[in-house]
C-alpha cells in the first residue's frame, strides 16, 4: 500500500496567504514564507503555493515571494498561478519549485502540457482543475474559479493525462471552504479514468474527512487543505496518527 500524502495549500494574493469559501470572500491569513517554514517542519509531505490572482489579473507569478518561500521549504513544492508558457515553467522551477501546476494556461493552450512534459518530465507537470457542477455535469472553471469554460471536467482530465500530465489536483468549487467533507463522487469519477496520482482538494473540515477520503476513494494519493491547517483546527501530525489508527499509511 502506498503512503498517503497530506498537503497544505498556500493561496497567495498580493504576497499574503488568503482563504475564502467557494473561491470567494477571501480573507488575509499570514505570510507565505512563515507558513511554508512552519509546515516544512511540522509533518507536511508536500506544499502547494498558488498565486491565485495571477491568471485573472493577466500577470506573471510574484517570483520574489516565491523564491523566499522556497528557501524555507525542505519538502517538495508545487507552484502555480499565471503559468502560460514554457518560459513560465522555467522561471518558477529556477525559483525553487519541484513541480509546476498549470490550470488556465492549459485550457488556453492544451499543447503546453505535452511540451512541458517533454522538456521537464511528466513528474514535473501538475494539471490543476477547478470543477463545479453545472446542470448536473462536472464543468471546468478557469481564472480562479471565475469563468465557466463549458468544458466537461472528466474528459478534460483524461486528455491532460494523455498529453503528459504526471499528477492531477482536483479542486471542488462546490465544497471549497465549506468544511463538510471532500467531494467523494467527483473524486471517484476522476480516479476511474486516470492512472497517475490524484490529489483531492476542497472540503476538509476535520480529521475524519481525510479518513473518509482515503477509505472511500482508495486510489486517491493525497489530501490537500488550507484553512483547517492554517487556523490549527487540524494538526498534521495528529491527523497522521489518526490515519495510522485507521489502517492508512502515512509518513510520520
Amino acid at each position: 500500500m502506498i503512503t498517503k500524502r497530506i498537503i497544505p495549500c498556500l493561496d497567495v494574493r498580493d504576497g499574503t496567504v488568503v482563504k475564502g469559501k467557494n473561491f470567494t470572500g477571501l480573507k488575509e491569513i499570514s505570510s507565505p514564507v512563515e507558513l511554508a517554514e512552519y509546515y516544512s517542519g511540522n509533518g507536511a509531505d508536500e506544499l502547494v503555493f498558488y498565486d491565485i490572482t495571477a491568471s485573472s489579473d493577466g500577470r506573471k507569478i510574484f517570483t520574489d515571494i516565491l523564491c523566499e518561500t522556497a528557501k524555507n521549504v525542505f519538502i517538495p513544492l508545487t507552484v502555480g498561478g499565471g503559468i502560460n508558457s514554457l518560459s513560465d515553467f522555467d522561471r518558477v522551477l529556477k525559483c525553487g519549485a519541484d513541480k509546476v501546476s498549470v490550470n488556465s494556461g492549459a485550457i488556453k493552450n492544451p499543447a503546453l502540457i505535452g511540451e512541458a512534459a517533454k522538456l521537464y518530465g511528466s513528474q514535473c507537470v501538475v494539471l490543476s482543475v477547478d470543477i463545479k457542477r453545472v446542470n448536473g455535469e462536472f464543468a471546468v472553471f478557469a481564472k480562479g474559479g471565475r469563468e465557466n469554460t463549458g468544458i466537461e471536467a472528466i474528459e478534460w482530465i483524461k486528455q491532460g493525462v494523455d498529453r503528459g500530465a504526471g499528477e492531477i489536483v482536483v479542486n471542488s468549487i462546490d465544497t471549497d471552504g465549506v468544511k463538510g467533507g471532500f467531494d467523494i463522487p467527483m473524486l471517484k469519477a476522476v480516479c476511474d479514468v486516470v492512472n497517475v496520482p490524484v490529489i483531492a482538494s476542497g472540503g476538509a473540515g476535520k480529521a475524519e474527512d481525510f479518513i473518509a477520503l482515503f477509505k472511500e476513494v482508495p486510489k486517491i494519493d493525497a489530501g490537500l487543505a488550507a484553512s483547517v491547517f492554517h487556523f490549527g483546527e487540524i494538526k498534521i501530525n495528529d491527523l497522521k496518527q489518526e490515519m495510522r489508527k485507521n489502517g492508512i499509511l502515512a509518513r510520520i
